[in-house]
């Protein structure tokens, strides 16, 4: 489909009827002061031409145990460190007590007295002594009047009897139950019913004599649709008002990182292994620990069997993701072993059976021993995740997929275009996938506001005849309302390319407030309560209203106004210590701007990051080899078509250095990012707001201890990069952000045109719809976000929240005026 942006001048509308709309819930903000801030537009359908497709699974999410997403969020169970396997492979500060406070003598053993193989490790209490839980956050949430389900495996060579007591700081939360405990290990169970509401609840057990304790369990019985072993009722219940067409997991960087060997004696009981599945199913006694990339333990409780269970219960399609053994997120290791990958790849047509199997197959009865007889009915399976050597990937996942398709020909199996929406691995995986006949690539990409808005055509280009697109993870950086207003002009984009962009879901999912390893997320909780953010409430806006087939339609635009680059120098270094010298800028007629060989110290230097900076030998020297982010500038902002030298020595760390043009203020500016990620790969980044995106990538590395000359050229809005006298690469920075995007699309159940417009700028968009000769009712639901841009939704204050209203005087012509900082949906009935 075209699109055409037919820039105007803001001029009076000429056209249509005003239509009123009557609110049902708060006053949208007001208008602007001043009427030369309004800004006219006009939307035109073309409802006999044809649109796109968009199927049933176009939107969806993504789960993957980051943030304390599994453990201590979805995952209902209140205990923390329940089998006490914590250990310093999953976190520098962990031990097998954490969490866990001990009243007498008890000690964490590993040795044959241990409940079974995979379950490494247990508890010796000694006779009258008690270990006390201290849960997630600030404790165990129990609400009053609701049942909570105590278990605990325990072998007692003599008799003796288990106390298990539910309390906080003011007292008891439940009468204390008591099980008598004789011989081998068996589990004991009993049930608390909560007196009063605490978010600060302990659970404590104790001895009347000497016991081995192990797998120690307080789950509330009210969880998702009641299923044993379950879900938090309110996260899961979010995520099933999104209406998801798919559920993607369990990862993510849990996939494509660590170890491949399996959790065994033979592979010396691994802790930092890949993400596999058959760790994660059967009793869940019986099933492995693992340290989690993300810095922590994850016990598995929560497993394959309960993210099928999961998407099954939300009507979603089940997508699970599977090493490719090539390492990413960093790592970067092709594993040559050809005995393990083929046992990878059994693993996975494994998988597929335990899915869709019968009952009476070998893994489809592991299936029905856990519950469900009736296959899941899979039918997409993602290999590997952003992986970083494109090459050594897709000869693997060729592997893979061979095999699968020779069992399972209906099975769609994904590939990926790695980690950027960009760069020479992007660019080379998708030639592979090309060239490879691949039914359909997964793209992943965080970038700012402005890359959202700049790039809402990113698939209008793309071949139609190609592979089509899973847009996996994808969010702009931050969770305020701007940040929701680029994602939905985005999501604009991504329905009008439904031919193209099959699967798209935002990510992450889920995040503990007290536990943040990435943001930002979706959905944020802690233990007692969780909350939509503003990304939230435009993904279940557009997922809940999807429409099952474009209709074409043309916007006029915003004018654009851009002039040169602008802006100081600076340096920086990220988890490295580095050293600059010979720092000189020159004005593009030779005019020097600024100079500094660091002789006479760095006063001209203001330090805006963290680190430490010292003039050494007559370099600039940042001494931190573990501080993020340690931007020094000098310069004027205002400056203009300059040329740029910098020589730059790395000294020690992880990376390489930095080197920053076009400095507006600490959170907007552009840097040349030279052994980025790990040291694997330099890029420019744009910075707009603190959110960055990718301009241009490559891989390569930064040598320890070599000095490097760097030259930047900025001339208008463009950029040319010189690496040691060679052309590195450049850019041109000249795309509009177009604040005002729409898409329509139509409902076959109910009939309904559905007109999505975004307004994402600071005024009022008073626009005329031509609806092209369509009948349609004289009203329309019409249900709006809008918000101050800086706006974010919290615990308590949910400022971005849709308000509903009825819109009266619809016609094929008619005039609507979008508030400012607004996603609005008008769904219009058809006659």
């Amino acid at each position: 489909m075209s699109r055409t942006a037919r820039t105007r001048t803001r001029a009076h509308l000429r056209t249509g009827l005003t239509a009123t709309a009557l609110l049902t819930a708060a006053a949208l903000p007001p208008a602007p002061a001043h009427a030369e801030d309004v800004t006219d537009y006009t939307i035109t359908v073309d409802p006999g031409a044809e649109g796109a497709a968009i199927g049933d699974t176009m939107y969806g999410v993504f789960f993957e145990d980051i943030n304390r997403a599994a453990d201590g969020g979805l995952y209902a169970e209140l205990v923390q460190n329940r089998s006490f396997e914590y250990s310093t492979a999953d976190h520098g500060s962990y031990t097998p007590l954490t969490s866990w406070t001990v009243g007498g003598t008890a000690e964490v053993r590993n040795d044959s007295g241990r409940l079974n193989e995979r379950n490494r490790n247990y508890l010796s209490l000694a006779a009258g002594s008690s270990v006390t839980n201290t849960g997630y956050n600030t404790g165990l949430r129990v609400e009053r009047g609701k049942r909570y389900d105590f278990s605990v495996w325990a072998r007692a060579e003599r008799g003796t009897t288990l106390t298990a007591t539910l309390k906080d700081a003011v007292g008891e939360l439940g009468t204390a139950r008591r099980v008598a405990a004789k011989g081998d290990w068996v589990q004991y169970k009993a049930t608390f019913t909560a007196t009063r509401t605490s978010n600060r609840g302990r659970l404590a057990v104790a001895s009347s004599g000497d016991a081995a304790l192990d797998m120690v369990s307080l789950f509330p019985r009210d969880t998702y649709k009641n299923q044993p072993n379950g879900l938090r009722k309110d996260l899961a219940e979010k995520i099933a008002a999104l209406k998801p067409g798919f559920v993607r997991f369990p990862g993510g960087c849990l996939v494509n990182t660590g170890s491949m060997e399996d959790y065994s004696e033979a592979s010396g009981w691994q802790r930092k292994r890949s993400y596999q599945w058959k760790d994660t199913v059967g009793p869940v006694e019986e099933r492995a620990t693992n340290a989690n990339f993300w810095g922590y333990n994850q016990s598995y409780g929560l497993g394959y069997y309960e993210y099928f269970r999961f998407a099954e219960d939300v009507g979603a399609m089940p997508l699970p993701v599977v090493p490719a053994l090539v390492t990413g997120c960093g790592q970067n290791r092709a594993t040559d072993d050809e005995a393990l990958l083929k046992r990878h790849i059994q693993d996975t047509l494994d998988l597929i059976e335990f899915a869709n199997g019968p009952a009476n197959s070998t893994w489809g009865k592991v299936r029905a021993e856990m519950g469900h007889r009736k296959p899941f009915g899979l039918t997409h399976i993602g290999v590997g995740n952003e992986e970083n050597l494109p090459h050594e990937f897709f000869a693997r996942f060729q592997r893979f997929r061979a095999a699968i398709e020779a069992e399972y020909p209906d099975i769609t199996v994904i590939s990926n275009s790695g980690p950027d929406d960009s760069g020479t691995t992007f660019d080379t995986a998708w030639q592979l996938n090309r060239e490879g006949d691949v039914d359909m690539v997964d793209e992943h990409y965080y970038n700012s506001p402005r890359w959202f808005l700049q790039n809402n055509d990113r698939y209008d280009s793309y071949d139609r005849g190609g592979p089509k697109v899973f847009l996996g993870e994808y969010a702009s950086q931050g969770n305020a309302w701007k940040n929701g207003l680029a994602e939905a002009a985005f999501m604009t984009g991504l329905e009008r390319n439904a031919d193209v962009v099959e699967l798209a879901s935002y990510a992450p999912l889920l995040a503990n407030e007290d536990y943040v390893q990435w943001s930002p997320d979706m959905i944020w909780f802690n233990n007692h309560a969780s909350w939509g953010s503003a990304d939230y409430e435009v993904q279940k806006l557009f997922m809940t209203n999807v429409g099952d087939r474009v209709v074409p339609s043309e916007a006029s635009g915003t004018p654009d106004v851009s002039g040169p680059l602008t802006g100081a120098v600076g340096l920086s270094t990220w988890a490295t210590s580095a050293a600059y010298d010979d720092v000189r800028v020159t004005a593009a007629d030779g005019t020097p701007l600024l100079g500094d060989d660091f002789s006479d110290g760095a006063a001209q230097w203001t330090h805006t990051g963290g680190g430490s900076w010292t003039v050494q030998d007559g370099q600039y020297l940042q001494t931190d080899a573990t501080a993020e982010n340690t931007m020094v500038t000098a310069g004027d902002p205002a400056w203009q078509n300059y040329d740029l030298h910098v020589r730059a020595t790395k000294k020690s760390g992880k990376e390489g250095f930095l080197v920053a043009f076009g400095v507006k203020d600490t959170g907007t500016y552009y840097w040349w990012n030279l052994g980025g990620w790990n040291n694997t790969r330099s890029a420019v980044e744009q910075a707009v707001d603190g959110g960055k995106s990718t301009l241009i990538s490559k891989a390569g590395s930064i040598e320890t201890g070599r000095a490097y000359d760097i030259d930047i050229k900025v001339r208008g809005r463009q950029v040319t990069l010189y690496l040691d006298g060679q052309e590195w690469g450049g850019f041109t920075d000249d795309k509009p952000a177009e604040p005002f995007r729409q898409v329509v699309t139509e409902d076959d159940r109910t009939g309904d045109l559905i007109v999505k417009v975004v307004n994402a700028q600071p005024a009022e968009a008073r626009t005329a719809i031509d609806l092209g000769g369509v009948r349609t009712a004289s009203t329309a639901r019409v249900t709006t976000l809008a918000a101050d841009a800086d706006a974010v939704n919290t615990e308590t204050d949910t400022p971005v929240t849709p308000v509903t209203s009825t819109l009266r005087g619809v016609s094929d012509r008619f005039t609507y005026t979008f508030p400012a900082h607004s996603v609005t949906f008008l769904r219009i009935k058809q006659r």
